[in-house]
């Protein structure tokens, strides 16, 4: 059974996808206690937690708000969506490709991820990059970074002229400066705990880098805050931004908190801050959504075609051990028997290679229709004939 576990924008608010992380880890640790879990993989991201799992099937009673459990087809079904952003707050958002690939590297690195979940992934991947290619899902800006901008300027107005303050020069913070560049500002200030990964990101941008303890002179005079760290807790308190800006600075200030979990304290709203964060961005996301709805479509025909591409891969998978097994004995055989012809043949004068080329062609024309004919079993659930085939050719 392939099972995902996740809690997301769609069925959950920011505080409910901050406290999904240890919720499903608490799962998780539950299911291990009762099952035995072959593979897994987990995906979190500012608007996401979910964990892949292959183990045996059982029965799952969690009831939580927000939780999603789904598995086999409905699960795969979801993993190309998310690789195409279909699942994205921002319809065709191009960076959960990367947080895909990175979740797979890291399961892999781990020893978490094995031939299915590696099937899947490579699948999801190679689908997302196929519907980028034949559809227009991700033209124009489309990221989380560049919908925070566009959520500052229609709360502030034209950010011409006004100085922007980007805490955070990760990915996020990246996107964030990235889409702020384009419209023309006074200055954009990238903070970050490691300066020089904000020099380097301010260089590029034609902007200016501070270190993280001058957080708080550059705060002063900002205009609109976004802020999109990997820190754990909250980076701006109320008692930081109150003693950083003055008051009638706090009352023209827009703060966009993008992070997850969130870098600024709700509380700071109360100081006469317009603070948004996530789900804020839900209007703009439903607008991008609706813009998008033909390619969509396009993009769900392709889906559908993988899918059922990606069950027969998956199928396959319980033949191949039979066929790994047959095709190491048949070159076990090959090798004894194509020694054994040297010797008899003599001095081939380098033409050995002709020799070897033809037992080759011949062992794969002997068992071509006979490896046809088990992944065709396996792709049919015929569990007989893959019995008897592994009867027959064990050693």
């Amino acid at each position: 059974m392939i099972l995902n576990i996740r809690i997301d924008h769609k069925t959950a608010d920011i505080g409910k996808i901050e406290e999904s992380t240890l919720l499903i880890d608490k799962i998780f640790a539950k299911i291990q206690e009762n099952n035995t879990v072959d593979e897994y993989l987990q995906i979190k991201t500012c608007n996401r937690s979910e964990l892949f799992l292959v183990m045996d099937e059982c029965t799952l009673n969690y009831h939580w708000d927000g939780l999603v459990l789904e598995k086999d087809d409905k699960a795969l079904e979801h993993v190309l969506k998310l690789s195409c952003g279909l699942e994205s707050m921002i319809i065709g958002e191009d960076q959960i490709l990367g947080q895909l690939k990175d979740a797979h590297k890291l399961s892999i690195k781990n020893g978490w991820s094995g031939p299915v979940l590696n099937t899947v992934f490579t699948k999801a991947i190679h689908v997302g990059q196929q519907v980028r290619k034949k559809t227009r899902i991700n033209q124009g800006s489309v990221s989380i970074g560049s919908a925070a901008v566009d959520l500052a300027e229609s709360v502030h107005g034209d950010l011409r002229c006004k100085k922007v303050l980007v805490i955070g020069a990760g990915k996020m913070g990246t996107l964030v400066a990235k889409a702020l560049v384009e419209k023309n500002l006074k200055a954009i200030v990238v903070a970050n705990r490691t300066y020089d990964r904000a020099l380097c990101l301010a260089k590029e941008l034609g902007g200016d880098a501070i270190h993280f303890d001058r957080l708080a002179e550059a705060m002063s005079d900002a205009d609109v805050v976004i802020s999109a760290t990997g820190a754990p807790h909250a980076i701006l308190t109320v008692k930081k931004v109150q003693e950083a800006v003055p008051q009638e600075n706090l009352n023209k200030m827009v703060m966009v908190d993008i992070a997850n979990p969130r870098d600024i304290e709700e509380n700071v709203a109360l100081l006469g801050v317009r603070l948004y964060n996530i789900d804020h961005l839900r209007g703009l996301a439903d607008k991008n959504t609706m813009m998008r709805e033909s390619e969509s479509k396009e993009a769900e025909k392709i889906i559908s075609k993988e899918l059922k591409l990606l069950d027969k891969s998956l199928k396959h998978l319980e033949a191949e051990p039979i066929i790994a097994q047959i095709r190491s004995h048949a070159e076990l055989i090959r090798l004894r028997e194509t020694e054994k012809a040297y010797r008899k043949l003599g001095d081939l004068n380098g033409k050995e290679k002709i020799v070897d080329d033809l037992t080759k062609v011949v062992i794969d024309r002997v068992f071509y229709d006979l490896i046809r004919n088990l992944k065709e079993a396996a792709e049919s659930e015929d569990t007989l004939t893959l019995k008897v085939a592994e009867r027959l050719f064990k050693k």
